[in-house]
């Protein structure tokens, strides 16, 4: 009987120190994204604008693999693809829509990803001229990474 007792104890011991020490543990963290204000960065490059907006959340190679790319709700879109997604025809008029924020995606202008033409507009006071040159070369610069 007391060996019973000394087991029950034990068990009982043994299961405490087990959720407290799950207590304790340090909680799985989702990753995050750090919004950060937008910088200036030259208008005439669409590499360099792609690489400091869009590589973040699309990555590097526009595979939507981005170091943000985890914490999105909806990840983001793989840019190489939208020519061949398209019946072979990238769909620039699309493309620059979705940066203006007049055409809807599932992470644009969500809290996940901004709209980037009035963010652009900010940036560049206004100067309309300066805005559409942006987005023209950032459009051109993705039909320039599409998968052949």
């Amino acid at each position: 009987m007391r060996v019973m007792k000394f087991i029950s104890v034990a068990a009982i011991l043994v299961m405490i120190s087990a959720f407290a020490a799950g207590q304790n543990a340090p909680a799985q963290s989702s990753t995050t994204v750090k919004h950060v204000p937008i910088t200036n960065t030259p208008s005439n490059s669409g590499k360099v604008m792609f690489n400091n907006y869009c590589a973040v959340c699309h990555g590097s190679d526009a595979k939507g693999d981005g170091p943000a790319a985890s914490a999105m709700k909806t990840p983001p879109t793989d840019l190489t693809v939208l020519a061949k997604n398209n019946g072979g025809k990238y769909p620039a008029a699309h493309v620059a829509a979705v940066i203006k924020g007049q055409a809807t995606m599932p992470s644009h202008g969500s809290q996940d990803m901004p709209v980037w033409g009035p963010l652009f507009r900010s940036i560049d006071q206004g100067r309309e001229a300066q805005v559409q040159q942006r987005i023209a070369n950032l459009v051109s610069y993705v039909e320039g990474v599409q998968a052949k």
